[in-house]
């Protein structure tokens, strides 16, 4: 079920992911194990039945819910610094840990208001 019309933007760290329900995206690692259920509840903007909510800066009650699939860790970088004509030269390597997870569905939902419980008024003590 990848309805491509339905799909989320959310945040988790410091980067924005696109996913649609159904989808597999890699994203940075977490501390959650592998099977475990987890939710994204920092949603930037949502396409639903195509309505569009764009959140400032995020969208009130909305979730991704998500499976995690695996850890893994992905392709070596290689990084080179050279200066010419000081023999200056450097080579590193970088491989970035991930998360693979699935997207199980995008929840909408209103925020829940707070409850406010009226007080008696204090009375004035006289002293």
């Amino acid at each position: 079920m990848n309805n491509t019309n339905e799909y989320a933007v959310f945040r988790s760290g410091s980067r924005q992911y696109r996913a649609s329900v159904g989808d597999s995206v890699r994203i940075d690692k977490i501390p959650q194990e592998a099977g475990e259920s987890v939710e994204f509840n920092q949603v930037l903007f949502l396409n639903k039945n195509g309505e569009a909510k764009i959140g400032a800066p995020l969208v009130k009650g909305a979730k991704v819910k998500a499976t995690i699939i695996q850890h893994g860790r992905d392709k070596k970088v290689i990084v080179f610094k050279y200066k010419p004509k000081v023999r200056y030269r450097r080579k590193m390597g970088h491989r970035q840990d991930y998360t693979e997870i699935s997207v199980d569905g995008i929840l909408v939902g209103r925020a829940k208001k707070p409850t406010i419980t009226k007080q008696k008024p204090t009375e004035a003590r006289e002293g």
